[in-house]
């Protein structure tokens, strides 16, 4: 029952930060947690992917409604992840992001900027240092430690003035319309799980620090932190249902004194930084290996720094994991043990419990 939910938060925090201002604008990168909350089984391996839609048309300035800067914003994205449990406790995943679109519709129509191309590269290596499992509870805690490299483009530039003998005139885009930060980035994160196998439910709660570096053009992006909890439950032994509360906190930005960040990169210093609380639900789908999920964010409270753009993303993706290793097959006179769930990467040579969801281990017929 685990592998529904831990499937299902593939993405849960992978997706694009846009809390750094409006015309200032958010990078496009993606929130470096954002893999699977746990660790995953000694030689398993996971793939997924995940689309991201996100809309935006409303400003705010503090907590209240304001004046639009803009028309318009959207992305489309994917994410996708490849993870591999090197032993029980110690799980190494790789990430990238790729946007198909970013587009800004300015007032009237008037001003529209378009990007598109790949974000980040993240190498995240998760540890388990507390796992205890019985028939009745699970119990896990994880740390990790990632980093962020920025593999695309963070100071692509538009036409902004055609004069009468066709000669062009180039501005850099704002960060907002950027598919990465340019900065190399370190990531911070815990997780702790409470499962109650008999019932199908668990509880788990996590937390996320992203210190941001120093990007060529003398900027640094405001860090990032968010903490959350989850309840979840299983219905009908392939249905699974989450709700996330979670908090997010968004310094403000930071330009090299020799930098004049409005006139040379359209960003105001004011207006980056934010404080939300959201609530996220969360429906995922088992399909024996394969999990399909869907999430969206509903905004409790939103306070930004100045004025700022707010939206609202939507998150559809899929993973799939399998052992890389075969099972265990029972020579003569040799018994093998095995979930009566039959949990992937259960199986055994001596009696004990399930890894997967702690029930007793049985004699493989």
């Amino acid at each position: 029952m685990r592998f529904i939910i831990l499937s299902f938060a593939v993405f849960l925090f992978s997706h694009p930060l846009y809390g750094q201002g409006c015309c200032s604008g958010g990078s496009g990168c993606p929130i470096a947690g954002g893999s699977s909350p746990g660790v995953l089984l000694a030689k398993q391996m996971e793939l997924g992917s995940s689309f991201q839609y996100i809309n935006g048309n409303k400003f705010f300035s503090g907590d209240k409604d304001t004046t639009s800067l803009f028309d318009n914003f959207n992305s489309k994205y994917i994410y996708t992840r490849l993870a591999y449990g090197v032993t029980k406790e110690l799980t190494v995943s790789v990430e990238a992001g790729y946007f198909i679109d970013k587009k800004e519709k300015g007032l009237h129509g008037i001003d529209t900027m378009y990007s598109s191309g790949i974000g980040d590269l993240i190498v995240f290596p998760k540890y388990d240092i507390y796992s205890r499992v019985n028939e009745k509870k699970r119990v896990d805690i994880t740390v990790g430690l990632g980093y962020k490299y920025p593999l695309g483009k963070h100071m692509d530039s538009t036409v902004v003035y055609y004069n009468p003998n066709g000669h062009r005139i180039y501005a850099i885009m704002p960060p907002l319309l950027q598919p990465t930060t340019g900065s190399q980035d370190i990531i911070l994160y815990a997780f702790f799980y409470r499962g109650f196998p008999k019932h199908n439910f668990r509880l788990f709660a996590n937390s996320t620090y992203i210190r941001k570096g120093w990007n060529s053009l003398g900027i640094k992006f405001g860090d990032y932190a968010s903490a959350g909890l989850f309840a979840g439950k299983t219905f009908f032994k392939s249905l699974g249902v989450t709700l996330q509360l979670k908090g997010e906190w968004i310094d403000t930005l930071d330009g090299a004194k020799h930098i004049k960040l409005r006139s040379y990169y359209n960003i105001d210093r004011k207006s980056t930084g934010s404080k939300k609380i959201i609530l996220a639900p969360q429906i995922s789908y088992n399909i024996k290996a394969f999990s399909i999920y869907v999430l969206g964010e509903i905004p409790v409270y939103q306070y930004v720094n100045g004025s700022q753009m707010v939206s609202t993303p939507v998150t559809l993706g899929v993973s799939y994991r399998f052992l890389t290793a075969k099972n265990l097959t029972a020579k003569a006179g040799e018994i093998v043990y095995e979930c009566p769930m039959k949990c992937e990467g259960s199986q055994s040579k001596s009696p004990g419990k399930c890894p997967v969801c702690g029930m007793e281990l049985i004699e493989k017929k």
